[in-house]
């Protein structure tokens, strides 16, 4: 699994710049993800949610706590926005990078970013 590597933020205690995970540039600052180079047309709340799962690189995030960091109000029972919108962002990275995954379904638990080139991991199973 690629590591994430942050730029150090030029002002103390500011979010980092930039985050890479292999051919995905997460830049928080800017509200800018690159696919490849290529910029990933992603609504607000898209890299809200993009960026909160890689934020928790390698953690499972529960869907309550992804809908109150990404939408800032508790999550309702039987709502599946957050679903929606991972599948949507899945959509787009699978179109721009179609050798990897980065976000992975934990059923009763949540979502956890894990960003995997499955043609460099042949053989295992997530």
């Amino acid at each position: 699994m690629p590591a994430m590597t942050l730029l150090e933020p030029s002002v103390p205690g500011a979010a980092p710049s930039e985050a890479n995970f292999g051919p995905l540039v997460i830049r928080p600052n800017e509200g800018l993800a690159l696919a490849g180079g290529e910029a990933l047309h992603l609504s607000v709340r898209e890299f809200g949610l993009l960026a909160e799962l890689a934020r928790n690189d390698g953690r499972i995030v529960r869907r309550e706590d992804l809908y109150g960091l990404v939408w800032s109000a508790p999550l309702r029972e039987g709502d599946r926005t957050v679903d929606v919108y991972v599948r949507r962002i899945r959509v787009k990275l699978a179109a721009a990078l179609p050798t990897w995954t980065f976000i992975h379904t934990h059923v009763g638990f949540g979502y956890r970013f894990a960003p995997r080139d499955r043609l460099g991991d042949e053989g295992s199973e997530d």
